[in-house]
């Protein structure tokens, strides 16, 4: 059963406790100027063969996406355990990737597949497939549309009926363009990447495509891995507006790490 988290509030702040000191949990500050401060709020088990692609809450449940060629899913996760309701596994050529929920519709990208398919959130029954010409990685909306990662330094908007490219925004900071955008949350006006191969996520101005935070998890990386050796890359942004709380996981790790940011 999947615990519903806009019923439970903050109460399910308290299932996993992370075991650390605060020195711990109030990370060191940087000489970044963009640098964005967390906290670890707990930790919620994780299925450690997920090779985690999406992440998002609605409607007070966690889904997640995953991508490998022969196990991509999408699936709706038990906190309480880790373990996954899959509602979609893929046919073995496809790759799986991001994915989003708006208008009662399931979006969800492959990688190099230049395939998207929709499907029905209620029944999961796929309503209809559309094509890009790019790779496909991450996704997410501004409740309006549809925006999408390539692993370039572009993000694309879609209009979530036709699925064409409305408009694409470049990404830069202070040291220029910025590539390898990859899993993709809207947040209270702002676009939150990971950039992959780091432990970065960044905060983006969707306006002018401009970097104005950073937030660094290099510490949250070390720990996975000295939980479980087979880790991969950070990958993995949801956001539960309700208790303002900030999720992150990766590929193959053993937990989600609730997060409070500034």
């Amino acid at each position: 059963m999947v615990l519903n988290l806009k019923q439970f509030g903050w109460v399910w702040l308290g299932i996993v406790v992370l075991a650390c000191s605060p020195d711990k949990a109030k990370q060191e500050t940087t000489n970044d100027p963009l640098k964005i401060n967390y906290n670890i709020r707990s930790l919620w088990p994780h299925d450690p063969d997920a090779f985690t692609q999406g992440l998002l809450i609605h409607d007070g449940e966690l889904f997640e996406s995953t991508g490998q060629f022969g196990t991509s899913w999408i699936g709706v996760v038990d906190i309480n355990t880790g373990k996954v309701d899959k509602k979609v596994v893929l046919d073995n050529r496809y790759f799986g990737e991001g994915i989003a929920i708006l208008n009662n519709k399931i979006f969800q990208l492959t990688w190099q597949n230049k395939v998207g398919f929709v499907y029905d959130l209620k029944t999961f029954h796929k309503i209809k497939e559309w094509t890009y010409n790019s790779e496909g990685w991450g996704l997410t909306h501004d409740n309006v549309n549809l925006i999408m990662s390539d692993g370039s330094d572009k993000l694309h908007y879609l209009d979530t009926v036709t699925l064409e490219i409305l408009k694409s925004v470049k990404v830069n900071d202070e040291n220029g363009s910025v590539k390898n955008l990859n899993e993709l949350e809207y947040i209270e006006g702002f676009i939150f990447a990971n950039v992959w191969q780091t432990n970065i996520i960044l905060k983006i101005d969707p306006a002018t495509g401009k970097v104005v935070g950073r937030l660094d998890l290099s510490k949250l990386a070390s720990d996975a891995r000295k939980a479980s050796p087979q880790v991969d890359v950070l990958n993995g942004i949801a956001w539960h507006p309700d208790t303002r709380s900030f999720l992150v996981t990766g590929k193959h790790w053993p937990n989600i790490y609730i997060l409070k940011i500034d």
